[in-house]
Order: structure tokens, then sequence, then C-alpha cells
């Protein structure tokens, strides 16, 4: 924790500690509803920072996303804005094109502000490499002396370990990292003294091993009434996930765990809220503690959750000289007193709640909430063109979005933007206007949790003898070669999907601007739909789909656009246009 964070923090627990902490717990307490971050924003971060107007700061993890890491910052807790991106720029990290495997990317980061400035320590993992391999961790560190401003996000400063989950630590003059050794070669939590503006590190030492579960990672210290508290996750990112704690005297340790632990987890319940880990806290103006944390809804089932891990909050009780108690995690919480309502925030993105009505009107950018698959080729995106104004027109990528083997999509990347899947339920839908000349050529609508994982409805020209089935409520069937305008429903998971279906276009709708359409009904299935753009009436559904093949691994799904030549040699853009995304409904039990 960064040094004027720790003297904040002793001073409030000193000064204010008759007012709160001996209180009756969450006395004049506040109802606020979980996930506080819904959709893809697993492994949070979570900092108060009096200095910048007394706002509250968080980050995620991001994996191949682009741009990465994002910032979320409130006044009040809970209303959230997106205020942009730690990696924001190629520059800034250019290897993040080359990781290979859709759970690489960028790991959890830790967030923290020590003396003026904003510090966020992670990891870029090449998770396809062998475990063993120390190549596979690329630690990072990034500072900023405006969160806001995108441009103050430094370019990355690398240093050595073989782990991940590595959070900063100022103590006594003496700038630590703490991080979680790879568990596959040795479980246990590290500590070494460390630069951050050069990135030398020194020794490496064991500090803790954890309470015997699986993986102990995402640390992160806190020093209280003379004691070092190490925070830790244990038991994997699946159902077994817990947070647990222990204390020393020392920095360096021994740490005694905590006999309480686990201090919060979901596992071996039948609650909504699922693989509840890695954590962090953080304390408001009043003194009261904080706990988030990252979840999934999906029940002990875990089968159904679309939006993956997201971030959640719990209040913490820490009596003076003893252990944090954490509150259990549910959907609707009775918390601690939150800081007067307000939304006076800077940055360019929407509150967490919004929903999108995006025109792009001439001169207008990428919302700050739109999102790539790595780095995107900047010239495949224009933004109202003068030939056809409000719209955005996608030029074709010959790899589509399973890439070259769903796992690595190399220099010449993928066209396709989207945004988080925030809401249980939800309407997604956008106009587009497609003239494809040649085979295979394809623009649609896609359900994108990773590149092999994701559900696609595109507009696309096949042999009339590919058709699978008539378009919805007509007869028109054909069995000749001749290309013709078709409607292709296809996915991939590791988690079976139905087969492709393959339906004309009405010839009524021939050379006319679709309506796409993609609608969670229930916590469980997607419907894709199509019609045309001026007559909404003949919306026609083409399939129901599960869910669960987009419920899988680190991430969330993404709802967007692609325009692709599926390998061929076909050039033609795909112009959308009326970009809709109406949120409809959170499940929260």
């Amino acid at each position: 924790m960064a040094r004027a964070m720790i003297a904040t923090a002793v001073y409030l627990i000193t000064v204010l500690a008759p007012l709160t902490l001996g209180a009756k717990p969450h006395a004049h307490n506040s109802t606020y509803y979980n996930p506080i971050l819904p959709g893809f924003h697993p492994d949070p971060s979570c900092i108060f920072v009096p200095e910048w107007d007394d706002t509250f700061f968080c980050a995620s993890s991001s994996f191949n996303a682009f741009p990465g890491i994002p910032l979320h910052a409130s006044k009040d807790l809970q209303d959230w804005k997106l205020i942009g991106h730690v990696l924001n720029r190629r520059e800034q990290l250019p290897r993040l094109a080359e990781t290979n495997r859709s759970t690489s990317g960028i790991w959890a980061p830790t967030l923290r502000f020590n003396e003026g400035t904003f510090w966020l320590v992670t990891t870029l993992v090449d998770d396809d490499r062998a475990v063993g391999d120390a190549s596979r961790w690329d630690n990072v560190i990034f500072k900023s002396n405006d969160p806001y401003d995108p441009s103050a996000w430094s370019k990355a400063v690398h240093f050595d370990f073989e782990g991940y989950d590595t959070s900063p630590v100022w103590d006594s003059g003496k700038t630590y990292i703490v991080g979680a050794h790879a568990w596959q070669v040795f479980p246990g939590i590290l500590l070494a003294e460390a630069n951050l503006e050069t990135g030398e590190v020194g020794e490496w030492r064991v500090i803790w091993n954890g309470t015997g579960g699986t993986a102990p990672e995402g640390p992160h210290i806190y020093l209280k009434d003379g004691w070092y508290y190490l925070l830790a996750a244990e038991g994997g990112t699946g159902l077994e996930h817990m947070v647990t704690m222990a204390r020393s005297k020392s920095i360096h340790g021994p740490y005694e765990a905590n006999p309480a632990n686990p201090v919060l987890t979901n596992a071996n319940t039948t609650n909504y809220f699922q693989t509840v880990g890695h954590a962090d806290m953080f304390q408001d103006s009043t003194g009261n503690w904080w706990g988030v944390a990252l979840s999934t809804r999906s029940g002990p089932g875990y089968l159904y959750y679309p939006m993956g891990r997201e971030t959640i909050m719990v209040p913490v009780t820490w009596p003076d000289g003893e252990f944090p108690v954490w509150s259990p995690l549910n959907g609707e919480m009775s918390g601690w007193a939150f800081p007067q309502k307000s939304i006076d925030l800077e940055g360019p993105g929407p509150l967490i709640t919004e929903g999108d009505t995006i025109d792009f009107y001439p001169g207008s950018t990428f919302p700050a909430h739109f999102t790539h698959w790595r780095f995107p080729i900047l010239e495949s995106y224009t933004i109202s063109p003068p030939d056809y104004p409000n719209t955005l027109r996608l030029n074709p990528s010959k790899l589509n979005l399973t890439a070259l083997n769903g796992n690595y999509a190399g220099p010449s990347g993928q066209t396709f933007v989207g945004r988080r899947q925030q809401d249980t339920l939800f309407t997604f839908s956008v106009n587009l206007d497609f003239s494809p000349t040649s085979i295979e050529e394809e623009a649609g609508v896609s359900v994108f949790l990773t590149q092999n994982h994701h559900l696609d409805l595109g507009f696309v020209l096949l042999p009339a003898e590919s058709s699978t089935a008539s378009f919805p409520g007509t007869n028109q069937s054909t069995s000749t070669s001749e290309l013709i305008p078709q409607l292709r429903f296809r996915g991939i998971s590791y988690i079976p999907v139905p087969d492709d279906i393959v339906v004309p276009i009405p010839d009524a709708w021939s050379g006319k601007p679709l309506r796409l359409e993609i609608k969670a009904h229930n916590m469980t299935h997607y419907s894709m739909s199509a019609g045309p753009a001026n007559a909404l009436s003949e919306m026609r559904t083409i399939l129901d789909v599960s869910n669960a093949p987009v419920s899988w691994g680190f991430s969330g799904a993404i709802l967007g656009i692609y325009c692709t030549s599926n390998g061929y040699e076909g050039d033609t853009p795909a112009y959308f246009s009326k970009w809709r995304y109406i949120p409809q409904g959170q499940f929260r039990n």
C-alpha cells in the first residue's frame, strides 16, 4: 500500500476509530447491489485517493482485450464511471500483439497511489508456454500523474519474477513487490525489494505458503496497528476460490494464518455468486473499510455465466489489533453509510449502468468502452465516411473471429469491435448495409468471449446449395451453386454448440439494410434475429442458443460486430449504424 495511503490509514484509525470501528457494525447503513462492476471486470484492485477529490479508483484485468486494464472511478461507491484505460497505446506494451492463447494477456493488476503518483503493476502472461518456462511471465509497471489522461500512463517498465499477481508496497522508506510464484513450479507468496522506476528487484524470498489451498496468489500487504496483514487468494479461480489472510510483525514474515480463514468464500454453498476470490481492501473518507473481489453469477451449477468474472464489494469491519471481518457476499448488501451521492467525474466513458445509443456522427470517435481483441488495425475502422455518413465502416480482415487456430491472429489482426455484456437481460442491435460480391464475404454480430468461444450471426455470400433450411416463415429454397446472400449462424467452443444454420435472405429484403439483433431473454439463452432495417415488425428469430458455450475461462462476453473475407480475397466493406445496447435487467439471486 502506498506510503501516503498508509499514513492516511494510521491517522484515520487513530482519530476516527471511536466514531466507526467501535460503533455497531454498519450503523446508518446503506443498501447496494452486487456486482458493482458487472460484466468482464475480474481481479479488481481499488484505492481511495483523498488528494484526487476524495475519489475511489478501481482497475481490473483485461487479458487480450484492447484498450487494456480499464479504470473506473466513483465519488460515492454507487456510481462507477469508466475514466480510461492504463494500456491505451500500442507502444506501451507492443508484445500484447504476440500473445497466443485466449487465457494469455494482461492478468491481475494492482493499482496504488504513492506520493503523488499512480502505480499499476501487472503481468503479461504467455499462457501457451510451458509451466516451468520463466519467460511466460512478463511483469510490468506503469505509472501516471493523472489517471484521467490516457497519454500520462507510461510505457511498461519490465522486471524479473517467475510468477504473477504482483503488487507494490511501501514501508519505512523502502519499496517492495509481493507476488505469487508460478504455483505449478512451487506455490508460495514471495517478496523482494524493488525500484519501480527502473524495474530492478532484489532477492525474492518466500514469506507465506498459504493455508494449503491450490495456487496461493493475488497477494496484497497492508500495515495497520503495527501488523503487516497479507491478503491472498487460494483454491484456483473456480468453485473452490477463497480469500485468506495472515499477519506478521515484520514485512518479511513469518506470517501467521488467520484462524478464521477463509475470510470470504462462497465455496460449497448454493449462493448465486460463486468463485469468490482475488480481493483487495481500501478505506473511505470516514475510516470504514471495504473489500472488493471477483465473482461469477453462476450458482453452484457453474454452467451459465457469460459475463464471466465480475467485481463485487462487501463491507469489512477491522477492529484494532485484530484480523478484519468480511461480510458475506450476496446480491443485495447492507454496508457502511455511503459518501454523498455524486456523478461529478471526469473521463470519457459511460457510467457502468448505461446502455448505448451510438450513431457514429461525423467527427466522433470510438466510445471509450468499445473494445477490440488485441491491437486493432486502425485503417479497418472509419467513422462516418463521406459516402456513408452516420455509419461505422469496417474493412474486412482475411481472418475471421476464430482466426488462425482459435488462439492467435497474427499481425493482420481481426476486424472486430464490441462492448462488454453487463446485464443479465439486454437487447443489442445494429443496422448493417453490406453488398458482398465474392464467396464467403461476411459481416455480422457476435457474442465473443475468445477466439475459440464465440457465437456469430452473419450476412454472407454463399452458394444457394449451402442452405440448411428456409428462412423462418418462408418456403424459399434452391439447390444451385449460384452465390446468394444468406444468413449464417455458427459458433465455436469447448462446450457443444448447435450445428451451423444457413438460410437464404428473402428476396424482398435484397439490397436493403438489415437489422441484426442479439437478445438475452433469460439467464441461459440468447436469441439471434434479423429483419429489414425499415420494417422491424418483420424481424425473425434465426435461433435460440445457450450461453454455456461462452461461459468459460477468464474473461466475459463482448457483444460486437465484425467483417471478414474468411480467408478468401474479398474486400467489400460493411457499414454499420444505429448501434443500440439496452439494459433490461440484472439477476442477483
